[in-house]
């Protein structure tokens, strides 16, 4: 059962829009670098790269024409991350598409000159990156995914699918700030939710394999799985580790849901993308990311995976689905 829009996207680093109206005249080819990080096979990497270039047509940019866009896909390797921030900022792009906080502390380390517009990050502020949302005073800005108190959302959910867990592990990546800040957002309410947290911190899918199975030994657990560019790129390996150990778990994105996990709460992935286009436009038109404030979620969304839950024998309760965004039978 869907309740939204299902929009089908192909994407890829090579990628050529018609012309729309209003397309920008000028004879200079502007530069575009792109650095995911998702792996160039992810179909999921290929849907936002495409959702990012559509909007540019949008807005009159042809891939060609009037801009070229350079791709570099780090597949969740922070050394690629490194080395493909510095060829990037060689390439001496007029403004960079970034993903996740640590590519854009790479691509900063690179250049504090070159113009940067991120999605799909968390606490921006607190990481370093901007000085502030509302003037972020350097040369990065764009959207955020998610803020530290949603992560409570995660832990109520949780239990309200299973309202006997006392013990919840929580997977996050330490080495990003964003990990530490969403565990602590969960930990400040798990007493009255009469819980106790385990942290799994992981680095590579080693850790998330041993990690898993070293929590998952006894009865009434479950597991909320913090975002990170880790969690996005094994996915499945996590949510198959999940339905071994019979474990329910929450997650921060609707694709975990679409890939087989129980429950998902968060932004739209998309959409950020898009969005991202304008800014990209702004700033080709000669605008400062300094002076461009760095942008919320507008919209999150509740998905629900009924089959998964009749597999580990959940009964969802019906003012749940009923609040649900999309139910997937």
């Amino acid at each position: 059962m869907r309740r939204r829009e299902f929009i089908t996207l192909v994407g890829g680093s090579a990628v050529t829009w018609p012309l729309a109206a209003g397309a920008q005249q000028s004879g200079k080819l502007r530069r575009i670098g792109v650095l995911m990080n998702a792996s160039a096979e992810d179909p999921l990497g290929q849907a936002c790269s495409a959702a990012f270039a559509q909007g540019l047509q949008q807005l009159g940019w042809e891939v060609g024409r009037n801009v070229q866009i350079d791709y570099r896909w780090g597949g969740g390797d922070n050394e690629r991350y490194r080395k493909y921030a510095i060829e990037l900022i060689a390439l001496s792009p007029d403004v960079i598409l970034a993903t996740a906080n640590s590519i854009v502390g790479y691509l900063q380390q690179a250049s504090r000159t070159v113009p940067i517009v991120f999605v799909t990050t968390i606490d921006p502020v607190g990481s370093g990156l901007v000085a502030s949302l509302a003037r972020p005073g350097g040369n990065a800005t764009g959207f955020t995914n998610q803020e530290y108190g949603m992560s409570a959302k995660w832990l109520e959910l949780l239990k309200q699918i299973a309202p006997r867990l006392t013990r919840v592990a929580v997977m996050r990546d330490p080495s990003l700030t964003s990990g530490t800040g969403l565990l602590a957002a969960i930990q400040a309410v798990a007493p009255s939710f009469g819980v106790e947290l385990f942290p799994i911190d992981v680095r590579d899918p080693g850790q998330i394999e041993r990690g898993i199975a070293t929590f998952a030994r006894g009865s009434n657990e479950g597991l909320i799985v913090a975002s990170s560019p880790l969690a996005q790129i094994h996915r499945e390996l996590i949510i198959s580790l999940a339905a071994r150990k019979g474990l329910p778990a929450v997650y921060p994105f609707r694709y975990f849901a679409t890939s087989g996990g129980l429950i998902t709460y968060g932004p739209n992935t998309i959409d950020p993308y898009r969005r991202a286009a304008g800014y990209v436009d702004r700033i080709l038109k000669g605008e400062k990311p300094a002076e461009l404030p760095v942008q919320a979620p507008t919209k999150f969304e509740l998905v629900i995976n009924l089959k998964t839950a009749n597999a580990l024998g959940l009964g969802i309760p019906t003012t749940l689905l009923a609040s649900a965004d999309e139910v997937i039978e």
